[in-house]
C-alpha cells in the first residue's frame, strides 16, 4: 500500500487540526535538536576512535 500526494496532504491537514500549528514547531523543533544531538554523538565517538588510533599508532 503506497501513499500517494493527496492522502498526505489529508493526513497533514487532520494533524495540524488535531494538534495546532503552536504545538507542531515545537514538536519539529525538538525533534531536530534530539537529531543534531543524535549526530554530535555519533561523530563525537568516531573522533574519539581516531585519537585512540593516534595514539596507539605512536
Amino acid at each position: 500500500m503506497r501513499l500517494g500526494g493527496w492522502e498526505i496532504i489529508i493526513i497533514l491537514i487532520i494533524v495540524l487540526l488535531l494538534f495546532g500549528p503552536g504545538r507542531i514547531t515545537k514538536v519539529a523543533g525538538e525533534l531536530g535538536k534530539g537529531i543534531k544531538s543524535f549526530k554530535d554523538g555519533l561523530s563525537g565517538e568516531k573522533k574519539e576512535q581516531q585519537e585512540e588510533e593516534k595514539d596507539k599508532n605512536k
